[in-house]
C-alpha cells in the first residue's frame, strides 16, 4: 500500500498537465493595475487642468472686480460746429453771435463787448485775437451755465479791456440775421436806414464763420473760429472761464 500511495505521487504529475494559478493571476492582475495607473494619471491631469483654468477664471474675475473700483476716466470735451457773427457798427461795440445753424433767428449767445469795431480790427491785424471773459464763482452764478451769466470781466490778448454782457436779440439783431441767412462764411457791410445822414457810422459791419464750440467743463467753453483760408495766420478765439473767487 505504501509502494502504490508513492508510485501514484509519482505517476499523477506526469499524467496531468502542470497547472500555475500563481502566475497566470499576478499577469492579470498587473494588466489592470497599469490600466488603473494609466486611468489615475488622466485623472490628475484632467484635475490639474481644471484647478488651472479655475485658477484663471478667479484671477480674471479678481481683475474685473479691481477694473470696476478703479477711478472713472476724465471726461473728454466735446465738440459742436456752430455758427459766429462778430458784427457791430464802426465806432459802436462788437457784439458776438452764436446760432446753431445761419437760419436760426433765435441766438445760443449773444455778447455785447466793451471794445469797438475799430479796435477789434486793429486787433486781427496782428493775426492772433484771444479773447477772454472771466466771471467769479459767486453762490448766485455757481450752479446756472456759462451761457446764462450775465456780466463778464473781459481780457483781449492779455490786456482788460472792459466788459461783455449777455443780450437778448431785439428787433434790429432780429433783421440783421435775416439778412445773413444766405450767408455761411464771409465779412462785409450792411447799410443801415437809421437816415442818421453819416451813412459810415450806420454801415454794421460783420464777420460770419463757422466755430468749434468746445465744452471743457461747467465752468470752461470755448469758440475757436474755423477760418476757410488754410493760408492765413489769422486765429480768433472766445474763451469763457468761470475762475475761483
Amino acid at each position: 500500500m505504501t509502494k502504490i500511495n508513492s508510485l501514484r505521487r509519482c505517476l499523477f504529475p506526469c499524467i496531468t498537465p502542470p497547472t500555475n494559478p500563481t502566475t497566470t493571476a499576478p499577469s492579470s492582475t498587473g494588466v489592470s493595475k497599469k490600466r488603473l495607473s494609466t486611468s489615475l494619471r488622466d485623472d490628475v491631469q484632467d484635475s490639474a487642468s481644471s484647478s488651472a483654468s479655475s485658477s484663471e477664471a478667479t484671477s480674471f474675475s479678481a481683475t474685473a472686480d479691481d477694473s470696476d473700483h478703479l477711478s472713472p476716466a476724465p471726461q473728454r470735451p466735446s465738440r459742436t460746429m456752430v455758427i459766429g457773427t462778430l458784427f457791430g457798427r464802426r465806432k459802436g461795440h462788437v457784439w458776438f453771435c452764436v446760432q446753431h445753424d445761419r437760419l436760426s433767428v433765435r441766438p445760443l449767445l449773444l455778447l455785447e463787448l466793451s471794445v469797438t469795431t475799430n479796435q477789434l480790427v486793429h486787433e486781427m491785424d496782428s493775426g492772433l485775437v484771444r479773447v477772454v471773459l472771466e466771471c467769479p464763482t459767486r453762490p448766485e452764478l455757481k450752479s446756472c451755465s456759462l451761457k446764462s451769466v450775465p456780466v463778464w470781466t473781459m481780457f483781449c490778448n492779455g490786456r482788460k479791456s472792459g466788459s461783455a454782457v449777455r443780450r437778448s436779440a431785439n428787433e434790429e439783431t432780429r433783421v440783421m440775421l435775416k439778412r445773413l441767412e444766405s450767408t455761411t462764411v464771409g465779412a462785409g457791410v450792411l447799410p443801415c436806414g437809421s437816415g442818421s445822414g453819416e451813412p459810415d457810422l450806420d454801415e454794421v459791419m460783420y464777420m460770419r464763420a463757422s466755430y468749434e464750440h468746445v465744452v471743457g467743463s461747467s465752468d470752461s467753453e470755448s469758440f475757436h473760429l474755423i477760418n476757410p483760408d488754410a493760408n492765413s495766420a489769422q486765429e480768433l478765439s472766445i474763451f469763457l472761464l468761470r475762475t475761483s473767487s
